[in-house]
């Protein structure tokens, strides 16, 4: 792929650029917060739709459903990547929080197994199944929103203050968690209070729909509508000339999806039922890491519009493999202090890998089938590593007995990737525009 440098926008794009980043911020939480109660949720819907197994084989069935919503994502990527390349970014964000909305709103209202029986675990399957088709859609179609409105000085930066829109959700959705369960006994909570997350998700849907319809869409795509050169068939394209693309972008995603699922869909659980941690200091070392990693995320994704995606993320990654086992070994010491520094530096790390990645992720396709290729390619490694962390982390301590099996292997996956992305392209300076560039005058 040709590399070529966009030009500077004016002074008077600024206002609409800050308008568009507000839009896709506010959309890219209410998304995220969606999708992340149920995480939180986790051990009370093991046992209202799970009664009959033991508590560590209904952990697991929880956690099955939770990567039943990962099944999905690949297909969501194929559908709703292709309808973004084809009829343009702005609708399919407006499609994909409307159905994220609905999706979890009839989880807090479904019923439990003790009132319809198989039912009930049958329906929230199909519910998890639709939020993984919405959530398929979501931080590729945002990220590239983002990247195609910015200048080529402040993409990186722009982009990750969007991306990391998504590690407030798990922050809010603990300290939710953590307030219902301080204010209400628990029979309570079991039989209720934990469906008032859930059900927040009409309202947060219905705002963020609301926004998302109020800005303009992408110039990138605007100007491929108007020339004529939208790509009638993306999917094959980006299988048959951008799979080295897709392969960076598998590699880049499979190092933060497993990160981050291992943050916010298992190390509650892995605190309060391996370690025996209580819940409130699970919820609070939690939020305080994916604070950390969301103040980190746009100090690094800044730092990569100057030295480069490539360098950042090469450096991020090797943090990443020093510090997971001696995280995990950490918390395993049982104390607040100890739980909340060994998160920190998880949170650390995974925010220094998201910074580049968010950006790199749209840079490695031109904008004809950007959306259809790093959907395909991103959702995949969701899916395959993201999606399966909690079942696959539960399930590594109860064949081995050991308490950090968890951690070698998420060494063994970030190891892997680095050796893929030790060969890929700088990209902070492409355009995002397919159509040709002049460089600035010097």
């Amino acid at each position: 792929m040709e590399t070529t440098v966009a030009p500077a926008r004016t002074g008077d794009d600024v206002r609409g650029i800050r308008k568009v980043m507000s839009a896709s911020a506010i959309g890219h939480f209410v998304e995220w917060f969606d999708f992340a109660v149920y995480a939180y949720a986790a051990p009370v819907i093991a046992r209202q739709f799970f009664p009959d197994f033991d508590a560590t084989a209904a952990l697991l069935s929880t956690f099955a459903v939770y990567a039943v919503g990962f099944i999905a994502r690949p297909v969501g990527a194929f559908l709703l990547g292709g309808l973004g390349d084809r009829f343009g970014r702005k609708k399919v964000l407006a499609g994909v929080i409307l159905l994220m909305g609905v999706a979890t709103t009839l989880i807090g209202l479904l019923p439990t197994y003790a009132v319809i029986g198989v039912a009930a675990p049958i329906l929230l399957v199909v519910l998890r199944m639709l939020q993984g088709l919405s959530a398929a859609g979501e931080t590729i179609g945002s990220n590239s929103f983002v990247a195609e409105h910015s200048p080529v000085a402040s993409r990186g930066r722009n982009v990750g203050i969007v991306y990391t829109a998504s590690n407030l959700p798990p922050v809010i959705a603990a300290l939710l968690v953590l307030a219902l369960t301080a204010i209400m006994p628990g029979e309570t909570y079991e039989e209720w209070g934990w469906r008032i997350p859930f059900l927040l998700g009409a309202p947060l849907a219905a705002v963020g729909l609301y926004i998302r319809t109020k800005v303009d869409e992408s110039p990138a795509f605007v100007e491929m509508r108007e020339t004529r050169q939208v790509e009638s068939a993306p999917i094959r394209t980006v299988f048959t000339e951008h799979w080295r693309s897709m392969l960076f972008v598998f590699s880049m995603a499979a190092v933060a999806s497993l990160g981050y699922y291992s943050l916010t869909g298992y190390f509650y659980s892995y605190m309060t039922v391996t370690i025996g941690l209580s819940n409130h200091v699970a919820l609070i070392s939690n939020s305080v890491a994916l604070l950390v990693t969301f103040f980190t995320v746009p100090v690094v994704a800044a730092i990569s519009d100057r030295v480069g995606r490539r360098r950042t993320l090469l450096i991020a990654i090797v943090f990443s493999a020093i510090v997971t086992v001696p995280a995990y070994l950490l918390v395993g010491d049982g104390t607040m202090a100890a739980a909340i520094t060994a998160q920190a530096l998880l949170g650390l790390a995974l925010g220094a890998v998201f910074g580049p990645a968010g950006p790199a992720y749209v840079e490695m396709f031109p904008a004809r089938v950007r959306y259809t290729g790093a959907s395909i390619s991103y959702n995949m490694a969701f899916t395959i590593f993201g999606g399966t962390a909690p079942l696959l982390a539960t399930g590594l301590i109860a064949w081995t007995g050991n308490e950090i099996a968890p951690a070698w292997y998420v060494l063994a996956v970030t190891v892997l990737a680095g050796v893929v992305l030790w060969s890929m392209p700088e990209t902070r300076h492409r355009s995002m525009s397919d159509l040709p560039q002049e460089e600035p005058a010097s």
